[in-house]
C-alpha cells in the first residue's frame, strides 16, 4: 500500500482550477518532491494533499484513509498520521522550543506532563536543538526555526511528514544543513517526506522521486528520477527547468 494516493485530483479555488485530474502515488519510506515554475499550483497542491484546503474533486488517501471524505473524529484520527512544516516554520513566538513540540500531544494525547517534555526532548535531539530547548523562536536562526518547526511536526511519532518549501529563505550551507537532517530522518526512521521545493541542489541531493507540474497544462509534465529528468527528458520545459537555462523572453 502506498503512504498517499492521489486519484483524479483537482485544485482550484472557486472557478480559478489550478490543477486537474492528478493521479499519483507516493512510496512508503521516500522523499518525494513537488516542484515546478512560480503559479503552477505547489504549495495549493499540497495543503489539498494534508487536508488543509477541499479539492474539487477527487480524493487522496493517506495510508488507505480518505481525507477528503473523513470528518469528525475519523478525521481527526487520519491527521495524526502525518505532520506539517508550513514554509516560515510558524512556529508560536510566544512558547519556547520545548512548548511547541509539547503542544500537539497536549491535544493528541493523555500523556502526563513529565512524558510529554521526554518525547519533546527526543524530537528536539533528533534535529539538533535539545540544548535550545528554552530558547524562543526569535532567539535562534532561520534553520534552526525549521528544524525546530521539524521536530514539532513529528511531535505525535507520524509516518509522514509533509514540508512546505523548507530552503526557502537559507543560505546554501543552513539549506545542506538542513538537507542532511531530513536525509537521516528518512534513511533512520522511515519517515516519508513530501516536500514542496523549488531549490534544485536540494532537490538534487535528496529527492528520490519528483513530479513536476505546469501551470499552462495545469497538470503533472514529468515524474522520476530529477537527475534522469535532468540528463535526460526530450520535454523542452523540463528540460529547461532543470539546467537553469534562462527563457527566450528573458534573453
Amino acid at each position: 500500500m502506498a503512504a498517499i494516493d492521489v486519484r483524479n485530483l483537482s485544485v482550484g479555488y472557486g472557478q480559478n482550477v489550478l490543477l486537474q485530474n492528478l493521479n499519483f502515488s507516493v512510496n512508503e519510506g521516500e522523499i518525494f518532491v513537488i516542484l515546478g515554475g512560480s503559479g503552477c499550483g505547489k504549495s495549493s497542491l499540497l495543503k489539498n494533499l494534508f487536508g488543509l484546503y477541499e479539492p474539487l474533486a477527487g480524493s487522496v488517501l493517506i495510508e488507505g484513509l480518505d481525507i477528503t471524505d473523513a470528518h469528525g473524529e475519523d478525521r481527526q484520527k487520519i491527521m495524526t498520521h502525518f505532520g506539517v512544516m508550513y514554509q516560515q516554520g510558524a512556529l508560536f513566538g510566544s512558547m519556547n522550543l520545548l512548548e511547541n513540540v509539547t503542544l500537539f500531544m497536549e491535544e493528541y494525547t493523555t500523556l502526563e506532563r513529565e512524558q510529554m517534555n521526554l518525547l519533546a526532548r527526543c524530537k528536539l535531539d533528533l534535529v539538533g536543538l535539545l540544548p535550545y530547548e528554552q530558547y524562543m523562536p526569535s532567539e535562534i536562526s532561520g534553520g534552526m526555526q525549521k528544524r525546530a518547526a521539524i521536530a514539532r511536526a513529528m511531535a505525535l511519532d507520524p509516518k509522514i511528514l509533509f514540508l512546505d518549501e523548507p530552503s526557502a529563505g537559507l543560505d546554501p550551507i543552513t539549506s545542506a544543513d538542513l538537507d542532511r537532517t531530513i536525509l537521516d530522518l528518512s534513511q533512520n526512521l522511515g519517515i516519508t517526506f513530501v516536500i514542496v521545493s523549488h531549490e534544485l541542489a536540494s532537490i538534487y541531493s535528496i529527492a528520490n522521486r519528483v513530479i513536476m507540474l505546469d501551470k499552462a497544462s495545469k497538470g503533472i509534465i514529468a515524474e522520476g528520477d530529477p537527475k534522469v529528468l535532468r540528463d535526460q527528458s526530450a520535454d523542452p520545459r523540463v528540460h529547461q527547468f532543470f539546467n537553469r537555462i534562462m527563457s527566450k523572453e528573458a534573453a
